[in-house]
């Protein structure tokens, strides 16, 4: 794990970054492919720290040149097309290399 990065959740692996980018208020955002127990999933840092939130970026319902994903939770942190598609794509291949069935359940209440 880099040495840089705080509050990782304790089951959760680093594996390497996939996208890094600094936003307009000088911000470092980094999005790391991380393994937990189950499956490969992409994890979203703020300056070095942890930022919960889905496990791969969602799709905005308006998107923009600028922003077409979303990631993270208070704040939301917007990303392009390419830059979803990458996060996107570097998780479904982990997870297919690997074999891990990927289930996205943030956000999602259990009856």
């Amino acid at each position: 794990m880099p040495l840089s990065l705080i509050d990782v959740p304790k089951d959760v692996e680093v594996i390497s970054p996939i996208v890094e980018k600094t936003l307009k208020n000088g911000m470092l955002i980094e999005v790391y492919l991380v393994k937990n127990p189950r499956q490969y999933e992409a994890a979203l840092f703020i300056e070095g720290h942890y930022k919960p939130g889905p496990p791969v970026p969602r799709h905005m319902e308006n998107t923009t040149e600028s922003a077409a994903y979303w990631m993270g939770v208070r704040p939301k942190v917007g990303f392009s097309q390419e830059e979803g598609d990458e996060i996107l794509g570097a998780v479904n291949v982990q997870n297919k290399l690997h074999h891990c069935y990927f289930s996205d359940t943030w956000g999602v209440e259990e009856a």
